[in-house]
């Protein structure tokens, strides 16, 4: 296990498609904006994103944010995101040994908690999810924002 490079934009593309649940969710022609966002990360104290490898090959992926929560007294809290695995090597144990990769490190950072979102069709990773004890507490409500118009580049 290591940190995600520049160079895995590919196979990151590769594992985000294969996990995505609609057609045309990430793009493979457009690597630079892969590696322009690994660079952010990068340099984002509290973000990592990090990868499996398998005979050379990156076959796993997730993104670990750690931010300060107002509740719990300032207390630190975790978001893990786009955890995926190559279909053809999911049940062998990867993704379990990620998810408890970052769930150290989500503690080492001082999380009282760390926490993630599954859509509700995804009725495997649920079960994978409560296997590594999390539970499902809450209802999560997304909403998509078209960029603004005019609005500087940040």
């Amino acid at each position: 296990m290591r940190p995600a490079r520049s160079e895995d934009a590919a196979a990151l593309v590769g594992l985000l498609r294969g996990g995505a649940l609609g057609a045309g969710d990430e793009d493979p022609g457009e690597p630079a904006r892969y590696r322009a966002a690994l660079a952010d990360i990068a340099a984002t104290p509290g973000t990592d994103v990090l990868v499996v490898e398998r005979a050379g090959e990156v076959v796993a992926v997730c993104q670990l944010i750690t931010f300060r929560h107002l509740q719990h007294g300032g207390g630190r809290c975790a978001e893990l995101e786009s955890m995926h695995v190559r279909s053809d090597l999911r049940g062998t144990g990867i993704g379990g040994v990620l998810l408890e990769e970052a769930v150290s490190r989500a503690r080492a950072a001082g999380c009282y908690r760390i926490q993630l979102t599954s859509n509700t069709v995804r009725t495997d990773a649920h079960r994978f999810y409560e296997g590594h004890g999390f539970v499902a507490s809450h209802v999560g409500f997304k909403r998509l924002l078209d960029p603004p118009t005019g609005a500087a580049p940040t």
